[in-house]
């Protein structure tokens, strides 16, 4: 189960890292060293993002590499076989991230059978409210697949309590209102918000829309389990190319 791998890792790490690549941007190639060199850096668990024509949680960083991926000719079935590729390859848990409507067209049932041979260990829908998902949470537990459920700031404590039983693995905390990539302010401002979620689930929390650098990290030590960097990760590679990747996650520690 990925909250055992996870309390596992946090026995050895006070916070651990995960980060978040689209499929296919800017090719399947290089996505494969990019999972490579963020595995070496010491990424402790990885989104790969199925790319969606209305990526409706992102920003216009990473809704460019979806449009991008998808213009350059990226498919599910690809990206399932992608995802067992660096499965197998990589020791580390992986997971889906997409929109309901990819799985809704794939077949809730067949997406997350395809995504359990594919060797995740758990999927992201942020389009999908646990009230609309039973057949996904059906189908993801005949799969032994965690679904992963979002808290925001403006989440109430009766609805984070209503949203984190649904949820298995982690829970993703959005760090502000918004999409991701724009400016975050890492301050004394999100303790009331990180302890309400605290309050709301044993499940270890990650926090991401945001996160670019080790001061972003160092500050949320002891706060939350998991840092999620996403956004900069592309913007390194955009400016300094795949082979700037590994050094900076390796400097985010």
């Amino acid at each position: 189960m990925l909250e055992n791998v996870l309390r596992q890792k946090l026995r050895e790490k006070d916070i651990l890292l995960m980060t978040h690549i689209v499929l296919g941007y800017p090719s399947f190639e290089a996505s494969a060293r990019i999972v490579e060199a963020m595995v070496k850096a010491g990424v402790d668990l990885m989104e790969l993002q199925i790319p969606f024509s209305e990526p409706i949680a992102d920003g216009p960083v990473i809704l460019r590499a979806n449009q991008e991926a998808l213009s350059r000719g990226a498919k599910v079935r690809r990206c399932m076989e992608f995802g067992g590729e660096v499965s197998r390859a990589f020791d580390i848990p992986f997971l889906f991230m997409t929109y309901c409507n990819i799985g809704f067209k794939y077949g809730m049932d067949r997406f997350a059978q395809d995504s359990a041979r594919s060797g995740m260990q758990g999927i992201i829908l942020p389009d999908l409210p646990p009230e609309e998902g039973r057949e996904y949470l059906d189908a993801m537990g005949r799969q032994g697949l965690a679904p992963i459920f979002i808290f925001a700031p403006t989440t109430s404590l009766n609805r984070m309590r209503t949203i984190a039983p649904c949820g298995k693995g982690f829970i993703y905390c959005v760090a502000r209102k918004g999409v991701t990539g724009a400016e975050t302010s890492f301050s004394n401002e999100l303790d009331e918000y990180l302890a309400r979620c605290r309050s709301a689930t044993d499940l270890p929390l990650a926090l991401g829309f945001g996160v670019k650098d080790r001061a972003d990290v160092d500050f949320l030590r002891g706060k939350v389990d998991i840092a999620v960097i996403g956004t900069q990760t592309i913007r390194i590679i955009e400016e300094k190319g795949v082979e700037a990747v590994g050094d900076f996650i390796a400097g985010l520690r």
